[in-house]
This record gives structure tokens, C-alpha cells and sequence, in this order.
């Protein structure tokens, strides 16, 4: 259970790390900039911690699933970045790739 908090974390610290992408204005702002390396580091950290028992195809599709679907979020609600209704039922999609994932497959390692 612990990897998948660790992978949980990682998935966190790589959702603040992108939305950070923006506010940084091409790393010319120093506390985006910050932001962004220090969660890119405690992300990589941490997906590398959840890959000692979860396979490595299931923690990344969780890793990238997750983190379209709430940088997508987060975008909507910082950035004012609207999505269509075809970009909303694809990242839909990709949430119940996940929790298929999660729910049903025995390669996840549960």
C-alpha cells in the first residue's frame, strides 16, 4: 500500500510542478521556477520509490493518467483554459483507463 501513496505523492508533486510551468514565464520568474524544479525532483523521486513493487507501465499510466486529468483541471480554473466537449470526454476516457487499471487489472500489484 505504501507504494501506491508514494506513487499518489509523485503524482502531486508533478501536477504542482507543471501548473507552475506557466506562471514561470520560461524560467524567468524565480519562485515558479522553483517550484517547478523542486516538484520535477520530489515527483521523479517518488514515482522511483513506487516502482520498487508497482510494474512500471501500470505506475506511468497512472503517473500521466491522473496528471492530465487534474492539470486539465487546475488549468480550467488558474489559466481560464475552457476544454471542448470532445477534450472533456477524452480525459473522462483516460480517468476510467485508470481506475480499469486499478480496479481490474492483476498486473497493478495490489
Amino acid at each position: 500500500m505504501k507504494f501506491w501513496v508514494f506513487l499518489l505523492i509523485a503524482t502531486i508533486a508533478e501536477v504542482i510542478a507543471t501548473s507552475a510551468l506557466k506562471a514561470s514565464e520560461g524560467f524567468t520568474r524565480l519562485i515558479p521556477t522553483l517550484i517547478v524544479v523542486t516538484g520535477y525532483a520530489v515527483a521523479f523521486y517518488f514515482l522511483a520509490l513506487s516502482l520498487k513493487q508497482i510494474p512500471i507501465g501500470i505506475a506511468y499510466a497512472v503517473w500521466a493518467g491522473l496528471g492530465i486529468v487534474f492539470i486539465s483541471v487546475i488549468a480550467w480554473f488558474m489559466y481560464d483554459q475552457k476544454l471542448d466537449w470532445p477534450a472533456v470526454l477524452g480525459i473522462v476516457l483516460i480517468l476510467l483507463g485508470v481506475l480499469v487499471i486499478n480496479l481490474f487489472s492483476k498486473s497493478a500489484g495490489h
